[in-house]
This record gives structure tokens, C-alpha cells and sequence, in this order.
């Protein structure tokens, strides 16, 4: 089978495979790579270097008879003095190559495939070749600076030219290798963290370009680096790897089809990335109609146009049901299953989720008894008395609300506590009262077992009104600027605090719900449209953002009776169960086409 065969036989594969990132933080963009199209890529290489992507001609000159006119190369260099007469290098053995060549096909070191052009230091303006500007996707060196002999960094020492390649060696997964295409003037001079090979005259820089590039060589370094957290490979191990030397025309062959492959590769992925912009952009203008409905009884019926989008049916139209014909059709990505989370979340805190129930107490007689409630804990000396809080203007409120609904703010429904500067020589070991600090908190769930710190009996005794107890909301109060990556918020459960007693440190705030549900309060506080409002309100420095307990405490929110934030909780669960439940069906079948590609990729390595 051809290379283009196995591109077009697969085609769906290659296009449908994905593989989703770990990211973090509400901001965090491209949550996908398209696994297939990596895998397509790096399959072409590899098949190119085996000498399987272009078929061998007979008539093509042995590599043998190349290796012999570089040695006579090589000997008038040494004897011009151009290089020094190295060491003879040892001999590959059988067990270090790591596949058969085609007949007419060499091995050699990378030593013996061409020369270093040797340093110096700088003593004019230079152009400057480091690892920041290379376009690594092209092979190229991309808009160097030219600096002058007084600004050259201790690194600017070796001589490049029009036709070396530069590999570099720090963190070579990274894949920084480039062909120096262009006569750069002033002259060129790159960084030591590149190692440096002018090929030899019949070797092709472009082919040595893709060698080092593919699978086989990135195995290869990987098998000789050193260093975890930064990987570098010295000159000596990158140039004992070896190379397998193709006849001088096939060479040429070779690096024509696999440019011409990989553009091909380029529309699919650019076709890939369309078709799920398409997507996102058909998932969000349905979902709106679900959102942009006045009443329970519109969504009803917007749901039942959502669902009749494809023909099929729309099945119970009185509530929103997991429906596979929607799940078929349309929520078929993570993108999907999340705008649908937060398209549930909304429609709940709009009182759109469910139907009002005309005979449910009012909110405003809610509110009465709240306050009714504080009143008294400022008389039992409970809480200290505070400021009314502003009235919220019509600027506050994103959207209208039910009947029987109001807008409050969250200090008045709720007892508000800023967490404590414990001090690290507090900490201690091997006691039951943990310290809570910001690391522990991510959206819905504790990682109360990362990095833990703990206080003394003592410390406790003496800090007890910051004790996080049952259904206390906690939320992040510094991240970074631009980012959702604060305000970070979770519900206590009692299976959090039954084996230790937790307390809480600075930039973090205890909502203490009184008389409203903790998880109702919880959904108003993820909200996307309200978490708009707070982030204006949002200060700090170029890099950290902060917010203040006085933003938290005038944050605006709807509040409907106590009994509709019960069904709409239990309504939110039901629903959100089925989108992790989907999402689940999408990751396996994820897994299932990630292994079907890895396995079509060593059949296709296997002939």
C-alpha cells in the first residue's frame, strides 16, 4: 500500500482521532490535539527514513559509492586544514540500527555525515541564531537578531553557515532544528545549545533535517539524554547517533514526498480544526436558544426544536430529558458536554431549569427570616453587626427573574470569613488539624493529601473561628490576571471533615450559608454570566489578581424559595450525572481510537 493509500483509507481515522490536553484553569485554550494527524506526520517520517515512502530506483548510484567520494571530501579538508583528523569512530554494529535499509542504502555516525564550522567570538555586529527563533514547524530560522560584539551573550559562539543544520540539544523534545536556508548578513552565529553538522557535499541537509525529526532519532536521544525536568544531550552522544544515507537522488525523492505528504497533512488539519469550529459554533447557537427561552414552558418547547434539528423525535418536550438523538447528533465532543454543563447551570439560576410552583413561599419572605436570623446572632454576640449593603442596581442584574424570585447579595444570605496567616513555623507534623491553603482547593473537590500542613493543638484552640465546618462554601481569592483560575469554589461534605479538623489560611473566604441551600448558593457561584460581574471588580498586579471579601460580600445573586432550590439542585445532579456520563462514553471511545491509530501505525511500520 502507498503512502497516499494509507492516508486515504484511513482518512476518518486520522481526522477523527483526538486526544484531549491536561489543562488548567477556566482560560485555558485548545483543550484538544489531533492525535491523528501527529500520528499521520510522524508516521510519513518514519516511513521516509525507512525507505518506504518513495520506491528505490536501481539506476541510482549506491550509497556506498556517495560514502566514498565524502571520504576523499573529508581528506582534503584535513589535509587543507580546514578540520583536524579526528578519531576513528566505532564501527555500527548490527544491534544498534534500528531497522533493515532498503539495498543501495548506508549507515554512518553523524560525525562522519559533516563537519563542525568551529567557534569564535564575536567582534563585530553579528546576526544571532538561538534556540527562540526557530520555526520549528518549517525548519527554519526565523527572524534572528542582529546584535553587536559588546551585546553578545557568553552562548554566541559557533559558525554557522547557508546549509548547516542545528539540532539543539537542550530539551531536544522540543524538536528545535532548523537548515540555515539564507546567506545572513551580518554573519551568522549561533547559540552552544545547538550542535552543529555542515553535511558533507552529496548529503542532503534537508533529508538529515527530517532524519532527526523522526521517531527512530527522537527514540535514539531518548535513550542517551539526561536530566527530568530539563533533558539535553552533549555533542558527543548526538553525533555517535547514526544515519541512514539513502542514494544522492532518492534523497531528493524523499524529501519532495514528504513535503508534499505533509501539506496534505496541513488541510486535513486545518479542514479538522474548521469542521470543530463548525461545530462549537452550531453546539453554542442551539444551546442559546435554550437560555435566551422567558420561562420554563419555552424552554420546553425550544427543547423540542433542539431536538427535532436532525428529524428525529423529540421525545418528552415537558422537561429536559438525556434524549440520545441529542447526545448522537450534537453532544459528541468535550467542548459539547461542557457548554451543556454550563447551559444547565444558567437555565438553573434563571429559574428556567424547572417550573415555579405558585403555592412555594416568595424569596422575599425568605430574605426577612434571614436577616430575622442574623439579628438575633448580633444580639447572642455571635457575629458583629455590619453596614447595610448598597442596594443592587439595574446594572447588577444580568438577566430577569421569575416571579417570587429576588435579588440579594451574598453577605446578606451568608456569614462571610477571610482565612487566617498561619505562619510556617506554626506547621507541625503528625497532628489532626490541617491547614486548608490555596493548592487544596479546585473546582468541586478537595485535594486535601496535596502537600498538607498542620498546626498544633494549640494553634487550633486559638484560631477555632476558622474552623471550616459541614456545607461552609470555600472559594480561591488570588490567580492569575486574565485568567479564570480563581475563584475557585467547593462545598464542604461531611466525609471531608470526619477524620481531621481543617482550618483556613489567607486568600481564601468561608461562605457560610443561613437558611439557603449550600449547593444551590455553590451553582449561583460558578455561574459564568455572575462570575463576570466579580472579575471587574478584580485587583492585584500585571501577573496576580486578587479578590477582596468586600467584592465577595456585594456580589449579586437570585435567590427563588427554599423548596425550588431543592428541585432545582436535585434537577442540576440528574442532569449533570448524564453529561459525566456521556463524557465517559466519550473518552472511551477517545481510548478506543487512539489504540485502533497506534495500531494501524505499526502495521503499516511492519511490511
Amino acid at each position: 500500500m502507498s503512502a497516499e493509500q494509507l492516508i486515504t483509507k484511513h482518512i476518518d481515522l486520522w481526522t477523527s482521532t483526538i486526544k484531549a490536553r491536561n489543562t488548567q484553569g477556566r482560560g485555558s485554550s485548545k483543550k484538544r490535539e489531533l492525535y491523528g494527524i501527529k500520528k499521520l506526520r510522524e508516521l510519513i517520517l518514519e516511513l521516509a527514513v525507512r525507505g518506504k515512502l518513495v520506491a528505490q530506483d536501481p539506476n541510482d548510484e549506491p550509497a556506498s559509492a556517495l560514502l566514498e567520494s565524502i571520504a576523499i571530501e573529508k581528506a582534503r579538508f584535513i589535509n587543507d586544514k580546514i578540520i583536524k583528523k579526528s578519531k576513528q569512530l566505532p564501527k555500527i554494529t548490527e544491534e544498534e540500527k534500528p531497522f533493515d535499509s532498503p539495498v543501495g542504502w548506508e549507515w554512518i555516525r553523524l560525525a562522519d555525515a559533516g563537519r563542525d564550522l568551529g567557534q569564535k567570538e564575536p567582534i563585530n555586529d553579528f546576526t544571532y541564531i538561538d534556540v527562540g527563533c526557530i520555526n520549528k514547524e518549517l525548519g527554519v530560522v526565523a527572524e534572528p537578531k542582529v546584535l553587536s560584539a559588546d551585546d553578545a551573550p557568553s552562548r554566541a559562539r559557533k559558525i554557522v553557515k547557508k546549509g548547516t543544520v542545528i539540532y539543539s540539544t537542550v530539551r531536544p523534545y522540543l524538536l528545535n532544528i532548523a537548515v540555515i536556508n539564507d546567506d545572513f548578513h551580518p554573519e551568522p552565529i549561533a547559540s552552544t545549545a545547538f550542535a552543529i553538522l555542515h553535511p558533507y557535499s552529496g548529503l542532503a541537509a534537508s533529508f538529515i533535517y527530517r532524519y532527526l525529526r523522526s521517531p527512530t532519532f527522537i527514540a535514539y536521544v531518548e535513550s542517551v539524554q539526561t536530566g527530568i525536568a530539563y533533558p539535553a544531550v552533549n555533542d558527543k552522544q548526538f553525533f555517535s547517533g547514526i544515519l541512514p544515507i539513502p542514494p544522492v537522488q532518492e534523497q531528493h525523492r524523499i524529501v519532495a514526498k514528504v513535503d508534499e505528504l505533509m501539506t496534505l497533512c496541513d488541510q486535513l488539519e486545518q479542514q479538522t480544526e474548521s469542521s470543530f469550529d463548525a461545530h462549537n459554533l452550531l453546539v453554542d447557537t442551539l444551546l442559546a436558544t435554550l437560555t435566551n427561552a422567558r420561562d420554563a414552558k419555552e424552554l420546553s418547547d425550544n427543547w423540542a426544536r433542539f431536538m427535532a434539528t436532525d428529524d428525529l423525535t423529540a421525545g418528552n418536550a415537558g422537561a429536559i430529558s438525556a434524549s440520545q438523538s441529542v447526545f448522537d447528533t450534537l453532544i459528541t465532543t468535550d467542548y459539547a458536554v461542557e457548554q451543556l454543563k454550563q447551559t444547565i447551570l444558567q437555565l438553573a439560576i434563571q429559574g428556567k431549569l424547572v417550573p415555579q410552583d405558585p403555592s412555594d413561599e416568595p424569596a422575599s419572605e425568605l430574605l426577612k427570616r434571614i436577616a430575622a436570623e442574623k439579628e438575633q446572632l448580633i444580639k447572642d454576640k455571635k457575629i458583629k453587626k455590619q453596614k447595610p449593603l448598597p442596594k443592587i442596581t439595574d446594572e447588577e442584574k444580568p438577566f430577569e427573574l421569575p416571579f417570587g424570585w429576588e435579588w440579594t447579595k451574598v453577605g446578606n444570605v451568608s456569614l462571610l470569613k477571610g482565612g487566617f496567616a498561619y505562619k510556617s513555623k506554626e506547621f507541625s507534623t503528625g497532628s489532626d488539624f490541617q491547614v486548608i491553603r490555596m493548592g487544596n482547593i479546585r473546582p468541586d473537590y478537595f485535594r486535601l493529601n496535596e502537600n498538607p500542613v498542620f498546626i498544633t493543638s494549640e494553634s487550633a484552640e486559638n484560631t477555632t473561628e476558622y474552623k471550616i465546618t459541614e456545607k461552609d462554601i470555600l472559594l480561591t481569592m488570588t490567580g492569575t490576571k486574565g485568567k479564570r483560575d480563581y475563584l475557585y469554589s467547593l462545598v464542604v461534605k461531611r466525609s471531608d471533615i470526619e477524620t481531621r479538623n481543617l482550618y483556613l489560611n489567607q486568600r481564601l473566604c468561608i461562605v457560610r450559608p443561613l437558611e439557603v441551600n449550600e449547593l444551590f448558593l455553590s451553582l449561583v457561584i460558578k455561574n459564568d454570566v455572575l462570575l463576570d460581574f466579580i472579575y471587574e471588580k478584580s485587583t492585584g498586579t500585571a501577573n496576580q489578581a486578587n479578590i477582596g471579601m468586600d467584592a465577595i460580600m456585594n456580589w449579586a445573586i437570585p435567590i427563588p424559595s427554599l423548596t425550588e432550590q431543592h428541585r432545582i439542585v436535585t434537577k442540576v445532579n440528574e442532569l449533570i450525572t448524564l453529561c459525566d456520563q456521556v463524557k465517559a462514553q466519550l473518552n472511551n471511545a477517545r481510548t478506543t481510537q487512539l489504540h485502533l491509530t497506534d495500531s494501524v501505525i505499526d502495521n503499516a511500520l511492519s511490511f
